[in-house]
């Protein structure tokens, strides 16, 4: 069968190779791959050599957004065919630690998980694959190809439900949410926002595309410019950009009280010079959180599978800004375009 495989940091390397079909003990479900969705942590791999292939082996088998029709199910696994499945990424280490003994494997300690198409484990990116029941989520039928989208949704998933754990220390709500980004984890910690009844602004770069009317159609307000000049105090932040001078400007805009939590990872390189004594004194004063979150655990997927469900399905369908066919990839899904917001992979084309 077909599939789409690299080695990291080589980007003349991508290949649609061929490659044997999955073996039972990868899992008892077998799945008919459909779409794939493409994110910055895959073109890192290819560009900038994040990502471990499986021990032994060179080439690593990319994509960890998954989506696809149940071929073969036990009786038992709560599966059967035709259902529609995407895939948990992260696998707990094999120590355990203490969170990956309870399940709560994006909370590892150690380091030593492992994740479907990034780090020691192949990805989705086949035209079938396996997984074990305890790590494939089961999506509503009328989602269709939306289902690609639960990934990225799951990690929003997991921003809100600490957030809002954290928002429980008193007992004000919070009413005004910022989210700063506007590419895909923005616009679904938006729709989250919206789904929770929130207030609820993006701040992006870029005015042009499709991402205002996004937005606008969430019933959100739009921003461009100098996060201080917006004239908004968030309650809480979504920060999806990992751009270190914004998440410091945060800090003075959040309001009394606030959350700010971090979901974007930069890529470096840039140096800032901050005052952290006058920001560490009106942290304290003004009782402010600052934390990061990253993946997600299987409640959080199923939570991300309910919003979706929720969603409006043609707002969905306007994310997903391009479909490549797989023997496409290399030239066009892992070059991001100005109009792209979601870019997914059709494994049978």
């Amino acid at each position: 069968m077909k599939a789409i495989t690299v080695v990291p940091g080589r980007p003349d390397e991508v290949a649609i190779s061929d490659v044997p079909e999955p073996d039972r003990t990868h899992g008892s479900l077998l799945v008919e791959g459909r779409l794939l969705g493409i994110c910055g942590t895959d073109r890192d791999i290819v560009d900038k050599g994040y990502g471990v292939p499986p021990p032994g082996q060179e080439r690593l088998l990319v994509g960890h957004e998954s989506f696809g029709t149940v071929l073969e199910a036990d009786e038992d696994s709560g599966f059967a065919p035709g259902d529609l499945v995407a895939g948990i990424v992260r696998r707990p280490d094999p120590v355990p630690c203490g969170p990956c003994s309870h399940g709560e494997w994006d909370f590892c300690r150690n380091g030593k998980y492992t994740e479907r198409g990034i780090k020691g484990l192949d990805g989705f990116g086949s035209e079938r694959w396996r997984i074990e029941p305890e790590y494939a989520i089961k999506l509503d039928p009328s989602l269709g190809d939306r289902g690609v989208l639960l990934e990225p949704v799951s990690v929003l998933a997991k921003a809100w439900e600490q957030t809002e754990r954290i928002m429980t220390r008193f007992s004000w709500k919070p009413q005004v949410v910022l989210v700063t980004g506007a590419g895909p984890i923005g616009l679904f910690a938006a729709l989250l926002g919206v789904q929770r009844g929130l207030e609820v602004h993006v701040l992006d770069l870029n005015d042009s595309g499709p991402k205002p009317g996004l937005v606008a159609d969430l019933g959100g307000t739009f921003h461009t410019g100098d996060v201080r000049d917006i004239g908004v105090e968030p309650d809480v932040v979504i920060e999806c950009t990992g751009a270190g001078s914004l998440v410091y400007a945060l800090t003075d805009v959040v309001g009394a009280g606030g959350v700010i939590c971090l979901t974007g990872i930069s890529s470096g390189g840039r140096t800032i010079t901050v005052d952290m004594d006058t920001t560490n004194k009106e942290m304290v004063l003004e009782n402010t959180v600052v934390f990061g979150t990253v993946n997600a655990g299987r409640g959080n997927y199923e939570q991300a599978a309910d919003a979706l469900a929720k969603a409006d399905p043609g707002w969905l369908d306007r994310v997903i800004t391009r479909r490549v066919p797989m023997s496409g990839l290399a030239a066009d899904a892992l070059h991001k375009t100005e109009d792209d917001v979601k870019v997914v992979v059709d494994l049978h084309a």
